[in-house]
């Protein structure tokens, strides 16, 4: 064990014992997002470096530290990639940061979500006890998945200190299309596609223009190309829209003072929900609203209908829950597994949710 773990090990203890709040953190990028942050800072930086990477598994083994674009560049090397895309939202995005907020890129409904490639993980929980979970292959998995369940839980269940994911080639070839359509034309028309063998990766509308992403054998696209019509984006450019879109760098993510930005998750078949500017993502069950915190009953409202719910992503001012509230079974379970894996409370209260 090195000294930087140890060190962690050691804070955790002494917080536990003095019932101490702690604010794990890595670089910091997604500070924004969650209920409050609260308690004093848990630097897990200096636990990083790269302990396991063998190409022909397709798996890297990397400590929580490391920054994203280190690793992005190390796959790179060997032609891979994380699929899933973790937005960065900052140059010193941590691979551990992007596991515990468990946020998925443009290609998500395509290829799946970040907690779809953990493999295990290694964690210290809230009495200071250093666990592993999972490991790096595959069908590793007897009772309950702990390695995912690390994914989303914005550092309330542990201290992440190590991950195992899967990695996936780079695909051979790519072409990003655009086509100028209404949000509900876009939606039955990515609908249409979606029961064709293309291949499509990522899609994007707003304000009537709707680019989608093909990724796959130089063939498939090619040909998808010619299927679909529409205009082709110059690589050059698909190259930063993409990279801008996973990483809310695009206009339509600034806000105005006083406004929020919502985040509705939703069947792809849900037709617009018309609270605001819309962007739409995720080939129609991802759509980012501009409104304000006082919106909050409508969107959500107008979210469980369509058969989903919505999360205040940025912009909020406290008075209203950032996440749908729980039912209260499932608070429940939530209330249970955080007191397994951390039974002083000390890791990030309040979150997620005020109770926990």
């Amino acid at each position: 064990m090195d000294a930087a773990l140890d060190a962690v090990i050691g804070k955790v203890r002494q917080a536990a014992a003095r019932a101490r709040p702690l604010r794990i953190r890595g670089g910091g990028s997604k500070d924004f997002y969650g209920q409050r942050l609260h308690g004093e800072l848990l630097d897990v930086r200096p636990i990083a470096g790269v302990v396991d990477y063998e190409p022909s598994e397709l798996v890297v083994t990397v400590r929580a530290g490391t920054r994203l674009r280190e690793l992005q560049a190390l796959l790179a090397d060997s032609g891979q990639c994380l699929p899933f895309e973790p937005p960065q939202f900052g140059v010193g995005s941590t691979i551990g940061g992007a596991v515990a907020a468990g946020l998925s890129g443009p290609a998500r409904a395509s290829v799946g979500s970040l907690r779809d490639y953990v493999l295990g993980v290694q964690i210290v929980n809230g009495k200071g006890e250093l666990l592993t979970f999972g490991g790096q292959v595959m069908k590793n998995v007897a009772g309950y998945d702990v390695s995912r369940l690390m994914a989303g839980s914005l550092g309330t269940l542990g201290v992440i200190v190590q991950v195992s994911l899967k990695v996936l080639p780079v695909p051979p070839a790519e072409a990003t299309l655009l086509f100028d359509l209404s949000e509900t034309s876009a939606r039955q028309q990515l609908n249409r596609w979606g029961g064709q063998p293309l291949p499509l990766n990522a899609s994007c509308w707003a304000d009537g223009h709707l680019a989608v992403r093909l990724r796959g054998a130089q063939a498939a696209v090619a040909a998808a190309a010619r299927s679909m019509g529409g205009q082709a984006l110059a690589p050059e450019r698909a190259e930063r829209q993409w990279p801008a879109l996973r990483d809310q760098a695009l206009p339509f993510f600034r806000l105005a003072p006083g406004e929020a930005l919502w985040r509705a998750s939703v069947p792809d078949t849900a037709t617009p929900l018309n609270l605001g500017p819309t962007l739409v993502e995720w080939h129609g069950a991802q759509r980012w609203i501009k409104a304000t915190p006082a919106d909050a009953t409508h969107v959500r409202e107008a979210a469980a209908r369509a058969g989903g719910h919505a999360t205040l992503f940025r912009g909020g001012d406290g008075s209203v829950p950032v996440f749908t509230p729980l039912a209260p079974a499932l608070a429940q379970i939530h209330a249970r597994l955080k007191h397994e894996f951390d039974p002083a409370g000390i890791f990030g209260p309040g979150r997620l949710y005020d109770e926990f």
